[in-house]
């Protein structure tokens, strides 16, 4: 359809191999925007288990060698696995509410043992992408990748200013860096040519970190005390089940095939792709068979379920690159940080109001990608309610999401996502409203309301 060729075409579509040099610094990018992503979740989890410093800095770096496994299979496509778009994997955060619990029954043997156990919910999921389409219409797909982006956008204006529990949160070196840093990716991205344009989130990124090292905010300990190699060690940990936390895992994987179909989609609309077509259908149960595979690859090298990163998409937005080569550059420089804790330990310094810089940008690109999709077609009445009632309360629960914590545990650490919930219900309506049942206004809803 002629709207649908109309998208802005990127510089670099998925068939294009840019410069080596080109596509060094977009992977680059991608691995500065997922970074804080793919550790945080491991350190988390190594908090709850009370992990020493070694111990911590193993489960860390074991989580980036995952993310570059699962991303290059998920970009290469390797056999049926993968989707072949420029998807980066990483650590998912959908799962950290069951791993807290599941850590706190049985240590981290459960953690790995639940986690690789549920894994085949995705992987059997994947192969019905075609029959279950019916229930992931760009009006769901769009809203959740819509939701992705909002509730993101708490988490890069955190870190511009200064990041979660920090004491000068708001101070104004870290609006300065994060200021500066915004600024340098405007003019490159915006006003730069040719590999000044494609590299502006790593331009932005390098230059606050310069100057945040003159300003003496980065404290090189860690990269003196990280080690120069880590092997990775299969089954670690060892593996244990208990059926009581099964179905907040299984649920959890349906949860990230939602997500992933929203990102999926988001990445190949934002690469110049069409998404109406059996071709993307494929894709998505490639895309969607990578993430189960991947997580049971995460498993075994005793790392948490690996799944598609949504800020990722905002660098392909923002760069207008969408070439899978850029992927397979990201998953080499994640293998090398995993296992040069050294290298990893130099970007894990990075202060968050650096790094704010660039995730309120991409995060707020990816809410738009998702506008696009929803608009694809036109907006109708029946797509304004469903998506005005899906964001409603899939960013009041993001909000509040103290609204749910009188339910069963389980089921309050699954509906406090507020993706979760604005997927639940897009779905719910698509599936209850008849195309011909339209809300003939807001104007309409508005009176009924008041009335």
């Amino acid at each position: 359809m002629e709207n649908n060729q109309a998208l802005s075409q990127p510089l670099y579509g998925l068939e294009d191999r840019p410069s080596t040099w080109e596509t060094f610094l977009l992977g680059f990018q991608h691995m500065l925007a997922m970074f804080v992503g793919v550790i945080t979740p491991p350190l988390i989890i190594a908090g709850v288990l009370g992990l020493n410093v070694a111990e911590t800095g193993f489960f860390v770096s074991m989580a980036l060698v995952a993310s570059g496994i699962t991303t290059y299979i998920q970009c290469r496509k390797v056999g049926p696995v993968g989707s072949g778009l420029l998807g980066v994997q990483g650590t998912s955060f959908t799962f950290v509410p069951m791993a807290i619990g599941a850590a706190k029954t049985g240590g981290m043997p459960l953690v790995l043992g639940m986690s690789l156990i549920a894994a085949p919910v995705e992987i059997i999921l994947s192969y019905f992408i075609k029959q279950t389409k019916r229930f992931f219409p760009p009006i769901v797909t769009g809203t959740v990748v819509m939701l992705i982006g909002l509730s993101l956008v708490q988490v890069g204006i955190t870190d511009f200013g200064g990041g979660v529990g920090a004491k000068n949160f708001g101070g104004l070196q870290n609006l300065f860096l994060g200021s500066l840093v915004l600024v340098m990716i405007i003019i490159a991205n915006r006003y730069g040519k040719g590999m000044m344009k494609v590299g502006s989130i790593a331009i932005g990124l390098i230059v606050g970190y310069i100057v945040a090292i003159f300003m003496g905010l980065i404290d090189f300990t860690p990269v003196a005390e990280a080690g120069w190699f880590t092997l990775p060690v299969p089954f670690k940990y060892g593996f244990s089940f208990d059926f009581m936390h099964l179905l907040p895992w299984l649920i959890g994987y349906l949860i990230t095939t939602i997500e992933s179909i929203g990102d999926l989609t988001a990445v190949a609309e934002v690469s110049g792709e069409r998404v109406d077509t059996e071709t993307h259908i494929e894709r998505l149960s490639g895309g969607i068979l990578a993430d189960g595979v991947g997580s049971v690859i995460a498993a075994i090298f005793n790392s948490l379920p690996n799944t598609t990163f949504s800020q990722n998409t905002g660098v392909i937005q923002l760069t207008k690159v969408g070439s899978r080569v850029v992927g397979y550059a990201a998953a080499g420089i994640l293998l090398v940080l995993g296992l040069v804790p050294k290298f990893a330990a130099i970007v894990s310094v990075m202060p968050n109001s650096v790094l704010g810089g660039a995730t309120i940008a991409m995060f707020g690109m990816i809410a738009t990608s998702g506008i696009k999709i929803v608009t694809k077609g036109g907006l109708t009445d029946r797509k304004l309610f469903i998506l005005a009632l899906s964001l409603a309360f899939g960013l009041g629960v993001t909000m509040k999401p103290s609204i749910v914590a009188q339910l069963p545990q389980w089921l309050s650490a699954i509906l406090s996502s507020g993706i979760t919930v604005g997927a639940i219900i897009s779905i719910a309506l698509h599936l209850i409203l008849p195309e011909d049942e339209v809300v003939e206004n807001v104007d309409n809803i508005d009176e009924e309301v008041a009335v």
